[in-house]
């Protein structure tokens, strides 16, 4: 049997309250080898240093709330949606 093979995928984020203050933009385009949402937003969280943990989160891909364990591909659109405050 070979080794598997991981492939980097490009996936477009968009970061909103908290995240966006985080990172210091609204958008970008990513290059990961993340298979999953929650993959990827470990990867985020160590690389930025995001503070808000997963369980506080929602996720959507492609415009739609989903699981954690959603497979992610080329070009997805990755929304981590932080709870927010209105008032």
């Amino acid at each position: 049997m070979g080794a598997m093979v991981v492939k980097e995928k490009l996936v477009h984020i968009q970061y909103f309250a908290i995240l966006r203050e985080a990172r210091g933009k609204t958008e970008e385009d990513i290059q990961t080898t993340a298979a999953t949402a929650q993959e990827l937003y470990k990867e985020l969280k160590n690389k930025f240093g995001f503070q808000i943990f997963q369980d506080s989160l929602r996720v959507c891909v492609n415009d739609e709330f989903c699981d954690w364990q959603t497979g992610l591909k080329e070009g997805d659109r990755i929304v981590f949606i932080p709870p927010v405050a209105g008032g």
